[in-house]
């Protein structure tokens, strides 16, 4: 019956989208994002790029060799963040800090040494990067600078799993551009999250990654004008210098 219906449809109309414009003008795209970043009420959120994740013979990639996840995936990711992702979220960074905005960090780690306080998913996947471990170490290339915000986490959700809208709130952002690893985990997991909370959502989708480029291009494709407005980070960095005043 399926099969029936597709072949039946007028093939101009399968990939309309009906409610793409109202959500444009609502959520991904109303005047008060951009109102939102001139009144210095966005941040940039960087989200877990440290050892643990993001860097071969660490953490996930520890054993590259007896790892689960085939060659050619991690050899896309680690050529992705090293000559795409790190460089334009060290761009953003740069940009946002010579305007006076605010750079907050998150990254997996535990409260506690043996990783008790982690969330049942962490814990049934072996993800654990205790207090002063290299797996918790930010990557040097876009660490944190002076006293930027730094959030730890122990589940997918920041949202979820820590006080983040608090400290959002306490300083007025209801703004925030988007960029890290996983694109589709923890990355899309924040984008959702912070637009069901009424935020201002920037996907900047050429500074974050995973491992395979389907799932990269199907998490821009389903965020895209539904959760978030999606810029790369030259249109990003151009916004921010025209509209933003230091």
């Amino acid at each position: 019956m399926s099969n029936e219906l597709d072949e039946a449809l007028n093939p101009e109309f399968l990939e309309v989208d009906p409610l793409r414009e109202s959500y444009r003008e609502t959520i991904t795209e109303p005047a008060a994002m951009r109102r939102s970043l001139v009144e210095h009420h966005t941040a940039l959120l960087t989200i877990d790029l440290q050892y643990l994740d993001a860097a071969p013979g660490y953490g996930v990639f520890a054993e590259l060799a007896s790892n689960t996840l085939p060659v050619e995936a991690q050899e896309y990711y680690f050529h992705r963040l090293q000559h795409q992702v790190l460089p334009n979220v060290r761009r953003l960074q740069d940009a946002f800090r010579a305007k006076g905005l605010e750079v907050i960090h998150t990254r997996i780690q535990s409260m506690t040494q043996d990783g008790r306080d982690r969330g049942p998913g962490h814990k049934r996947l072996g993800l654990h990067a205790a207090p002063g471990s290299k797996e918790a170490e930010f990557l040097p290339e876009v660490a944190p600078q002076g006293d930027e915000i730094i959030i730890n986490k122990t589940a997918s959700g920041v949202f979820n799993a820590t006080n983040i809208e608090y400290i959002l709130r306490n300083m007025h952002i209801n703004g925030l551009f988007i960029v890290g690893v996983y694109t589709n985990e923890c990355v899309s997991t924040a984008i959702r999250d912070a637009c069901d909370r009424g935020f201002f959502v920037t996907f900047i989708e050429d500074a974050c990654a995973t491992v395979t480029p389907e799932l990269q291009q199907a998490t821009v494709s389903t965020v895209r004008d539904r959760y978030a407005r999606v810029l790369t980070t030259d249109d990003a960095i151009s916004e921010v210098t025209r509209l933003v005043r230091e």
